[in-house]
């Protein structure tokens, strides 16, 4: 008798621990259980933890509540200007209701897939290439709107949608350069005429300072000299005509007194007011000349000799 309730006994135990086995499930922190008994969705779901269910009768479901990061495959599409681009992108979606993820939905995953790419070549369509390229936000933004509302029905929560990349045909990315290298250079041009008005500005004040005081446009002229000697130059070389030099010399030549008397027909007339007024300015130039050039150089520039021009009338003389 004790050994059949002990065998009985033993027999209730392991009928116990089959049971206890095949009705034990742990549920992680970041899951949710949806049970299915006899093909009936139960009301409550199953939280983490340990928990019980009644084998061959119960099926347990385990639903992920964990953000999914969702690559979207590369978009092809022309927007609304005419430019054909591809485009990819992210989608990041959670489950928030772990019952209708199950019912409503067959594949929540594979759903919010597909509606992504629909929506993407949806937003490609509708907007322009400077949108795609510089007002990413505002189409994130629309492009969440299109994917979430639809997803809330099937207890998925889409939390952020991001445009990675916006692939650009290569003829479109060398204008793209051209357009970017013009604008650059109109800039570039406009702050140069910027600067030049400028330092027209300043130098129209300077001269009209040194208007007022003539020296100090030969003291600027001595830090010119200082600034080209600080250079180790042995030599200062400035540049100037000698042709010039040499027609004031003769321009300030005394005129002789008694001149040969000319025919009439031949005699000059009486000089202008122009080109009295030439002569004077000649004159003036001479002056500052003088001044400007040192006494050393002007005396060089006697001591060459003027070049002789045959005379035309003499020569033909000799040739008759």
């Amino acid at each position: 008798m004790v050994e059949e309730l002990v065998t009985a006994g033993a027999a209730l135990a392991s009928a116990g621990a089959v049971y206890l086995m095949a009705a034990a499930r742990v549920v992680k922190q970041y899951e949710r259980g949806v049970v299915f008994r006899l093909g009936r969705l139960r009301p409550q779901e199953r939280g983490p933890g340990f928990t019980l269910i009644v084998p061959f009768v119960d099926r347990l479901h385990k639903v992920n509540l964990q953000i999914v990061t969702l690559p979207v495959p590369a978009q092809e599409g022309i927007t609304r200007d005419n430019v054909t681009v591809r485009v990819d992108a992210v989608v990041y979606f959670k489950v928030v209701d772990a019952a209708d993820a199950l019912v409503e939905v067959e594949d929540y995953r594979f759903a919010v897939s597909q509606m992504a790419q629909t929506s993407l070549r949806s937003i490609i369509g509708k907007s322009d290439l400077d949108d795609l390229l510089s007002n990413r936000e505002k189409l994130n933004q629309g492009l969440e709107l299109m994917i979430d509302s639809p997803a809330v029905g099937w207890g998925v929560h889409v939390d952020r949608v991001e445009i990675k990349d916006v692939s650009l045909p290569e003829t479109m990315k060398r204008s793209m350069a051209r357009q970017a290298e013009a604008d650059r250079e109109r800039r570039a041009r406009i702050i140069n005429a910027d600067a030049e008005l400028q330092a027209s500005k300043k130098l129209a004040e300077a001269a009209q300072q040194m208007e007022d005081t003539p020296s100090a446009l030969q003291l600027r002229l001595l830090q010119t000299v200082v600034a080209v000697a600080a250079e180790k130059n042995s030599t200062l070389v400035l540049p100037f005509p000698v042709e010039l030099l040499r027609f004031l010399e003769r321009a300030q030549q005394p005129v002789p007194t008694a001149a040969p008397e000319t025919p009439r027909a031949a005699r000059p007339a009486r000089p202008t007011v122009e080109a009295v007024e030439a002569m004077e300015a000649v004159q003036a130039v001479t002056e500052a000349v003088r001044e400007a050039v040192p006494e050393t150089v002007r005396e060089q520039l006697r001591a060459v000799p003027p070049r002789v021009e045959p005379d035309s009338e003499e020569s033909n003389s000799s040739h008759d």
